[in-house]
């Protein structure tokens, strides 16, 4: 099976440790295929299980699994996706939204995606912990508004969240054995908000666009002086897009999205005083671009 294994290291030897990391997923792999790939990765590495184990649990070659598990190839049936799935014991029906997600992603039509899905056994009820259950329904108004505000569409934003929650409840034991939830669980929500967002030719996050949906401008009749005031506005929000991370989601959550102070702490999972302080810092950064853009008017 050499060229085929998962476990292949770059110099090519064939490893036999148990829980080595697979081969590394290949680059065409889109962010849809990642988002259930990469768990599905982390799960055999913690598991210890070798790929022999893998396929003797899920009754797929070697070379089957070593595909799937490296995004390599078509991409892979349900068939194949639920065994591994079942053979580590990951949670169903949040993985197979999100193999259904990829697979749209990667041009299947809807009739391929029902017969993979119907070629199975129909899955029984399964809900998330009710920790996590209640954790993303507090947190489903913050995050769709942050999403919204890169990706400046309510459909486009409560798809992303979604995703966030259900790649969450794959691996919600080990955010819960972490020292953070909410701050595990922002930086995951932040990751795949930014990864489908306009990038500026800069490379930071775009959000001029931002500045069409402002009620400050639609307010003025005269489509000369909106036009210009959505100049204006624009050049600030790219300022805004230019902050440094933790300052930009501040700034963001709280007057992009309306969230009330006192709540971004635990949006963001960063303490009072920190969020505070990154609130005072970006207030001052953007100080000079807004008196600069201000006094043009």
């Amino acid at each position: 099976m050499t060229g085929f294994s998962a476990y292949e290291q770059p110099d090519g030897e064939p490893p036999s440790r148990r829980g080595r990391k697979p081969a590394s997923i290949g680059e065409q792999v889109g962010p849809s295929h990642r988002a259930w790939l990469e768990p599905v990765r982390s799960r055999l590495f913690a598991s210890g299980l070798t790929l022999d184990d893998l396929v003797g649990r899920s009754g797929y070659s070697k070379a089957r699994i070593s595909e799937l598990l490296r995004g390599k190839g078509y991409y892979p049936g349900w068939e194949i996706t639920y065994s591994v799935v079942r053979a580590l014991d990951i949670p169903v029906w949040p993985l197979r939204r999100l193999w259904t997600a990829a697979a749209r992603e990667a041009a299947k039509d809807t009739a391929w995606i029902e017969s993979r899905i119907h070629a199975v056994q129909p899955l029984p009820p399964e809900r998330p912990p009710l920790a996590h259950q209640g954790f993303t329904e507090a947190m489903r108004h913050p995050y769709t508004a942050y999403a919204r505000a890169f990706l400046q569409s309510d459909r486009r934003a409560h798809w992303v969240v979604s995703e966030a929650c259900d790649i969450l409840w794959l691996g919600w034991d080990d955010a819960v054995a972490g020292p953070n939830v909410p701050r595990h669980a922002w930086r995951l929500l932040r990751s795949r908000v930014l990864l489908r967002a306009h990038l500026h030719p800069a490379g930071h996050p775009d959000l001029r666009p931002a500045a069409f949906q402002t009620v400050d401008q639609s307010r003025i009749d005269d489509l000369t002086a909106r036009f210009a005031r959505i100049g204006r506005l624009a050049d600030f929000f790219d300022a805004v897009a230019r902050l440094p991370q933790n300052q930009l989601d501040v700034t963001v959550l709280r007057y992009l999205c309306g969230i009330h102070p006192d709540a971004i702490p635990d949006v963001v999972g960063l303490s009072t005083a920190i969020t505070q302080s990154m609130d005072h810092h970006a207030r001052g950064a953007l100080e000079g671009t807004y008196h600069r853009h201000d006094n043009r008017e």
